[in-house]
């Protein structure tokens, strides 16, 4: 029996990379496609262990789509899955129409591609709860997109473009919202590896708002399971919340790595004002996922610490070459 070929937009991101070494390990053949060349091996899961059924390509969603098409006609894959995209909130207020380019115009242009595509079983688009804006209490897949900035507005405009080829078009997409992603891997400006960086360099941590917020985080590995998982199984014009019960503000996330780490918060963070169009929390129902996936997170928040604290350590040499900071790519 052949195997499935999986084809993964933004394979160079955290959530891409870690989706493409779950398929190698479902014994799928996978094909990346990401705009820059691949980063340092200690960023892309993909490379821990060894493998020969993956292919990467790089191209640039806004202006290689005809080279894309090639790609996707010659391996004509059964799977595709969409990370690509401008993917920071506050950084969307300082070029929206960036954002715009990307997560809307790109994306539909290949979309009306795609959907003529009938070897394309399923196209999985990474959406996110962002697009639910400002919420109170539970929120379901069902509740009233309302996004607070250019980031989340052109996820939604996405989505909401999706689903019309959906039901015009018969087009097979379903989509995740997941809640705030994390572990060995990620990029060194999000919060965690952030924070583990600076406790090992002894500088301050920059903590916008006091870090106030709160947010369910989980492990990356949980996510690209349950991605995996609307890929083969997922209902077509369906999205699927991924996330734990933990709510906690980034303020406990901070605390839990310095406990871990034997340091006092107070000596790590430096309090600065809330960004603009921040929104407070989201508490994602995840019945559906669990229900028609059989799907459910393994991960503790106390073990991604430890394993993303773990991983800095052993590839410490590695990463303080890299930048610490989000670097803006049009």
């Amino acid at each position: 029996m052949a195997a499935e070929t999986f084809l993964v937009l933004g394979s160079n991101s955290f959530s891409g990379a870690t989706f493409v070494a779950t398929a190698l390990k479902a014994g799928a053949d996978v094909v990346g496609i990401s705009r820059s060349a691949e980063p340092d091996a200690a960023l892309l899961p993909y490379k821990w262990a060894p493998h020969d059924r993956f292919t990467f390509h790089a191209l640039d969603f806004n202006h290689d789509l005809d080279r894309i098409e090639a790609v996707i006609q010659e391996v004509r894959p059964e799977y595709i899955v969409n990370f690509a995209a401008q993917g920071m909130v506050a950084q969307s207020w300082e070029h929206p129409e960036h954002w715009y380019q990307t997560n809307v115009v790109a994306t539909a242009r290949l979309v009306d591609r795609l959907w003529r595509m009938p070897f394309v079983r399923k196209f999985v688009q990474a959406s996110t709860p962002e697009v639910y804006g400002s919420t109170h209490g539970i929120v379901r897949e069902t509740t009233p997109f309302n996004p607070s900035t250019p980031y989340a507005v052109s996820k939604a405009a996405c989505d909401m473009n999706l689903l019309a080829y959906q039901r015009a078009r018969g087009f097979p997409v379903a989509f995740t919202r997941a809640a705030n992603v994390c572990g060995p891997g990620q990029q060194l400006y999000r919060i965690i590896p952030r924070t583990i960086l600076c406790v090992l360099s002894g500088r301050k941590l920059r903590l916008e708002g006091g870090g106030t917020t709160r947010r369910s985080f989980i492990h990356m590995d949980d996510v690209t399971n349950g991605t995996f998982a609307v890929a083969r199984y997922g209902t077509p014009g369906e999205a699927y919340h991924l996330a734990t019960d933990h709510m906690q503000t980034i303020r406990e996330v901070v605390g839990e790595i310095c406990r871990q780490m034997d340091v006092a918060v107070d000596d790590v963070v430096e309090p600065t004002p809330a960004r603009l169009g921040e929104n407070p929390a989201y508490e994602l129902d995840c019945t559906k996922a669990r229900r028609e996936l059989g799907w459910q997170p393994r991960w503790s928040f106390e073990e991604t610490v430890a394993a993303t604290i773990e991983w800095t350590r052993r590839n410490l040499d590695r990463l303080r070459r890299m930048p610490t900071e989000y670097v803006h790519q049009a």
